[in-house]
Parts: structure tokens; sequence; C-alpha cells
């Protein structure tokens, strides 16, 4: 961890959690401290609530129920329906609050921070205190055997990336992004260790076209009580690959990948990115350690320095890959961008770190819809080839990257 940075703790005025982190003085060194206090009349998050004949009951979680047929768990958060969607830039929850005003709804009280972690208003899963996850907790839907139910007792946090509500993380400096690396690293340790939790997943979602409610830059950590299928679906191919050869699938990947080096489009001390060989998105790129490490706290002080200005030249590289046909300038690309970790319980020697990143943006004002036998069936189809993704990023590299150890890499070398 970064002996530059500092966090702290404290709670919004309903009891959620928000952690500043700090990367500039006089914060760092405890010369100053962030505002802690939340002036907002918000009701405590876990008080008994108004029933339909008006007398009190308890708060009652979200739910998450077991489809029969796939055995995935698909969390029921019905109130997440009236979360702020698209606010103006004066009214954005995610900004600083207003240098002396008395009372704003914003989520962050002090007039400035450098980056910023709380728990989401609006989660999809929640750890009510006696509703915890666990098979204890598991009720029949109808009363019938084949529906199970049980709370989505997990945990939803929010990570403002900049204070700036026009920036991008593409915008970031290495300090600046080193400085998320380690909120990731830390909140990802801290969630693991909550009862319940079995996968936490930090991800970013950018872009209108993803679905993205608050342009401000942020991203989310879920600690997932149950373990995702696309996980799920990874562990048992990395199981059956041990099975066969006593190897990491993973590690295989990353190997052969740079062995062929045609997918290869930027690489460095510590870290590669590549377009997988059998990428499903219209863009798709996946940034791997070289060491094997489970998760993002194992990095150490090195790959976090080298991942910092690593993933700023392959966004802002992303960033430049659509052209507006009209214009000539560059089309801001729409991505969701997600860390794979090893899960927390059984299946965790089978994990290895990497990023995923990748867009729904096929071409300049054309989107990628999944129709018919994708949506319908899982079946995927892809609209281009993982050569044609990794020869854009790869001209995009042609020149020399700055001080930081990564370089771009030409098809075929």
């Amino acid at each position: 961890m970064d002996p530059h940075i500092r966090f702290t703790s404290t709670r919004l005025a309903d009891g959620r959690e928000l952690v500043y982190v700090d990367d500039s003085e006089p914060y760092v060194s405890g010369a100053a401290t962030r505002r802690l206090d939340d002036p907002r009349p918000l009701r405590d998050r876990f008080a008994p609530v108004p029933g339909p004949d008006g007398m009190t009951v308890p708060v009652v979680g979200p739910q998450m129920r077991r489809d029969p047929l796939t055995g995935d768990w698909i969390p029921m958060a019905t109130h997440r329906m009236d979360r702020t969607f698209l606010p103006a830039a004066d009214a954005c929850p995610l900004c600083p609050a207003k240098p002396g005003a008395a009372y704003s709804d914003g989520e962050i009280p002090d007039t400035d921070y450098d980056v910023a972690v709380f728990e989401n208003r609006f989660p999809a899963l929640l750890q009510v205190p006696g509703h915890e996850a666990g098979g204890d907790g598991t009720t029949l839907v109808d009363d019938e055997p084949l529906w199970q139910a049980r709370p989505a007792a997990g945990r939803c946090e929010v990570v403002v990336f900049s204070s700036d509500h026009d920036a991008s993380f593409a915008d970031l400096s290495p300090r600046r992004a080193r400085t998320i690396v380690d909120t990731w690293a830390q909140r990802t340790q801290a969630l693991s260790a909550l009862p319940g939790v079995e996968q936490v997943f930090c991800f970013e979602n950018r872009g209108r076209e993803i679905g993205v409610t608050l342009p401000h830059p942020h991203g989310q950590i879920y600690a997932l009580p149950y373990v995702t299928p696309r996980t799920q679906a990874m562990l048992g191919q990395a199981a059956a690959h041990r099975e066969r050869t006593g190897r990491s699938l993973l590690r295989d990947v990353l190997d052969a990948e740079r062995r062929a080096g045609t997918r290869v489009v930027l690489e460095s001390t510590h870290w590669t990115a590549y377009v997988p060989a059998a990428a499903r998105w219209p863009v798709e790129v996946h940034l791997a350690p070289h060491r094997d490490v489970p998760d993002l706290p194992a990095l150490d002080d090195d790959e976090r320095d080298d991942l910092a200005v690593t993933y700023l030249e392959l966004l802002r590289r992303l960033d430049r890959f659509f052209v507006d046909p009209v214009s000539g300038a560059s089309i801001p690309l729409p991505y969701i961008a997600g860390w794979h970790q090893a899960v927390v319980g059984p299946g965790r020697d089978l994990g290895r770190l990497h990023l995923q990143v990748f867009s729904v943006l096929r071409a300049p004002g054309k989107l990628k819809y999944l129709a018919g036998v994708e949506s319908g069936m899982a079946a995927w189809i892809s609209d281009t080839t993982p050569e044609r993704i990794a020869a854009r990023l790869q001209e995009l590299g042609s020149q020399e990257v700055g001080s930081g150890g990564a370089r771009p890499r030409e098809a075929g070398a």
C-alpha cells in the first residue's frame, strides 16, 4: 500500500459508510481532515418503516431467487427503479458540496476530495442486520422446493475517481490512478472479510450507451453473496484444465497470447494487454499481470505503479479507437471495465487476477444489440475478429509510450 495516501472513514446521515482516500496535502499527513459530518436530514436506513396498516415494521433487504433451470441467483432490487437518473451537472450527487451551501443532496459532504468511496444509496445487495446470507436464511417462493430464495445480503459501494464532474479515468494522472488501484485493493480486502461474501467485483461503467445514470467519473464494487455465472463457468474450465494438465488455465492463456504476439497490444515490465483469441465484443481487451496473483491486494508496489501507467495508456488508446467520419474527431469509447479476482472460498486457488475492458460500440453511431440467439440462448456471434481489434490498437500505439515502461506491441512481434 502506498504510504502517501490516507483512508478516513465516517458515516453519512443514514448510516452508510463513507471513506475519503486522500493523496494530497494537508490531508495525507493528517494536518487537515475532510468534512466528516453529513448535514442531510436522512432517515436511518435500517430504522423501522410504516407498514400497510400504519404500524412500523422492520426493514427488509432485497431478496435473490435461484433459477432452477440454470442455478443462477437473481437479486430482486425493485427499489433501484427510483435511483437518480442523469441529473443536471449542478445537481450531481457525486460532486463535492458547494462552498457555503447550507444543504444539498450530495453524497460527499466536503467541498473537495481526491477519491471517495461510499455505500450505494440504492444498492442491489444489502446486508440488513438479522438478514445475513447463508443456508439458514433460505426460504421457498410459494412454498415450492424448486424456487429457493435468500437475502441478497452483500454490499454495493461507489468509488468516485475525481471531484471534477467532466473528467474521465483516462484524464487522471498516474499518481491518482495509483491511488485508485490502492483503493480497489483495500476495499477488496475489507469486503472479502464480510460474512457471507463469496466474490468481490470492482468495475466501471462509462458512457450512456452502457446505461450509465451518473456521468461523473466513478466506478462500483459489488461484494456478492454468491459466485457469479461467468465466474462459475471460468472456474469449471480452470478445474478441468488443471485436471488434464496440472497447470493454471489463466496462466497458460497469458503465456499463449504472449508467444503468439498477434493480439498483444501493450506490454510493460509487469503487465500485458491483449485481445483474447475468442473475443466476443466489438472492442475487447484483457490486461493481466505477469506474476501469478489471485487478486488486487496481492499486487506489490512495483506492479501497482506499473498498472497505473499501463492502464491509463490502454484507456487513452481505446478512446481513439473510433473516429467520427464527418469531423474526424475521436469518439470517447463507452465501455465496461471489470476486475476478475479469485473468489473468497472454494475455487480460490483456480483464480488469477485480470482486467476485462469491452464496449458495445461496433462502429461510430452503431451499437451491438444482443438479439435472438445471443439474448435467448447466450450463443455469441462476433461482428469482427480479434485480430482486427488488435491491429487497430497496435496502430494507435505505434509511437513509443512515454516514461513509465508501457510500450506498444506490433503485430507479429
